[in-house]
């Protein structure tokens, strides 16, 4: 059905109350301090939950959920299990009259998304799906690709500048670090934008939606800490030349990169993931 920000008021399919009441019943004014946006759009709450794929196996782990907007979304399109997680305790009892609307289903864990381990949550395969707090998504994102395969899969709504980074091909101001961690440790992109007036409150910027799968393995061959040392000496001087960049990481960095088949006058942003995995790898001494 159609809804928009005057027809808020439409009961949502699982007969549970309207958001906007549930927001008004338990005083859940959004908390900027806590990065807070309710997503109260039933439309893009429903996409969201059928961009993320089939949801009947494992279990969906969803941090943020607030008045429980996405949450419902999720298990009416057949969730069999969903861990949400909410630091915010004016939250919980909303969440709860969810869980109780879906008995077995719902599980809420009152804790800092910071703090806790996903992989140990419910059962594979794991899906994160989102509405992530701008304050703390990337260091989430992060965290979480670490973890490798163990998720299965991540349908996350962030600032479209970061989605943007995520997806960036070389020779591309959104090209930089983030990039290339996300896309040596999956397959991410970039699925529709979000308008800031499907929140409450309306925050400042655009939102998107992305979709990221973690690979099983690395794309390429280097250790995590040489690829981020390279990748922080490469962008914190973007303007300048990789000889120049890379020369507190390599001493000798146009002779390095003479021996890789780069141009040393090259800069960070024209080199793609694979050539930053070779200059993690010549950290090492292979050059292989």
């Amino acid at each position: 059905m159609h809804v928009d920000g005057r027809a808020a008021a439409v009961t949502m399919e699982d007969g549970l109350p309207p958001l906007r009441d549930v927001i008004a019943k338990y005083d859940l004014a959004a908390k900027k301090s806590l990065g807070q946006n309710f997503l109260l759009d039933l439309n893009l709450t429903g996409r969201i939950a059928r961009a993320a794929g089939d949801l009947t196996t494992g279990s969906v782990i969803e941090v943020g959920p607030g008045p429980g907007g996405l949450t419902r979304a999720l298990l009416m399109h057949g969730a069999r299990e969903v861990v949400a997680i909410e630091r915010d305790e004016r939250c919980l009892a909303a969440l709860g009259d969810i869980a109780a609307a879906y008995p077995g289903r719902l599980k809420v864990m009152p804790a800092d998304a910071m703090t806790v381990d996903v992989t140990k949550l419910g059962s594979a395969p794991r899906r994160i799906v989102a509405n992530l707090p701008y304050n703390i998504a990337t260091p989430l994102l992060i965290d979480w690709l670490e973890r490798g395969p163990a998720i299965a899969a991540m349908t996350l709504m962030f600032q479209k500048e970061v989605v943007e980074r995520l997806t960036a091909k070389p020779r591309s101001k959104d090209y930089g670090r983030l990039t290339i961690l996300a896309q040596w440790l999956s397959e991410t992109r970039r699925l529709f934008d979000v308008p800031p007036r499907a929140f409450t409150p309306p925050p400042k910027v655009t939102s998107s939606i992305a979709q990221i799968i973690p690979r099983q393995k690395p794309a390429f061959p280097a250790r995590q800490r040489d690829l981020e040392r390279v990748t922080a000496a490469a962008f914190n001087q973007r303007r300048k030349m990789l000889r120049q960049s890379l020369r507190a990481v390599f001493g000798d960095a146009e002779q390095v990169l003479t021996t890789l088949g780069i141009a040393p006058t090259a800069r960070a942003e024209e080199l793609t993931v694979e050539q930053f995995c070779m200059l993690a790898r010549a950290l090492e001494g292979r050059f292989a």
